[in-house]
């Protein structure tokens, strides 16, 4: 299942609208923080498919039967330009447990490139809901990748994958990989370059974030 959230008039639209533009990334709070907002109306949206069960509030006057969750989710994501959309999801689920990857594509000299994994910190993912968060998804190979790494250390019950924007080919990928997997886009593009990026897209996230890298 894909949901694609800007399909509907919402602030949603708005926050991507600033994160495509050239002349707003060169704010790199502000990038920051549209992504976290991004990953804060995810958490929202998600947060209304999970399982939840009545308990008993006591207030000053009286108490009150409410909702809430079942059972806490675990958040992961792939380091470094996950963490601002990781962050907003965090804001909302407080309490869950967190898993961090490291996935990063390793280029060769003709131009091609692999998914190299290096690091991995996770609870226990048995049966467990799981919100994947990776603010692009475009080759969909390194989010393929990473989903197996995650299930070395338990099958999850439910895998959410949440992305800023994804491209046509990579939802392929990762539906062709992992049917059951629920993915929540900001926004949908369907070309993608010989090299792997998404187009029109955005750029590079993870250096739009935290600044250029060194590629290896």
């Amino acid at each position: 299942m894909v949901h694609h959230l800007s399909k509907h008039h919402s602030l949603v639209s708005n926050w991507i609208a600033e994160l495509r533009d050239s002349q707003v990334q060169t704010d790199r709070m502000r990038f920051r923080r549209n992504l976290e907002r991004l990953g804060e109306i995810m958490a929202y949206e998600i947060s209304k498919t999970l399982p939840y069960e009545e308990k008993e509030v006591q207030t000053p006057l009286g108490t009150a039967t409410q909702k809430v969750l079942k059972e806490q989710p675990v958040l992961a994501t792939i380091l470094r330009a996950g963490l601002p959309m990781h962050q907003g999801l965090l804001n909302y689920f407080d309490k869950a447990d967190n898993a961090f990857i490291s996935a990063y594509r390793k280029h060769h000299n003709d131009g091609s490139f692999e998914i190299s994994l290096e690091y991995l910190s996770c609870p226990d993912l048995e049966n467990r809901i799981v919100i994947l968060s990776d603010p692009m998804l475009a080759t969909g190979s390194s989010l393929a990748k990473t989903i197996q790494f995650l299930k070395e250390e338990g099958k999850p019950a439910v895998l959410h994958i949440v992305t800023a924007i994804a491209c046509t080919v990579g939802i392929e990928h990762v539906k062709s990989a992992e049917p059951d997997a629920i993915i929540w886009c900001g926004d949908i593009d369907d070309e993608l370059t010989a090299k792997g990026y998404i187009v029109p897209g955005l750029g590079d996230a993870g250096d739009l974030a935290f600044g250029a890298k060194v590629q290896y």
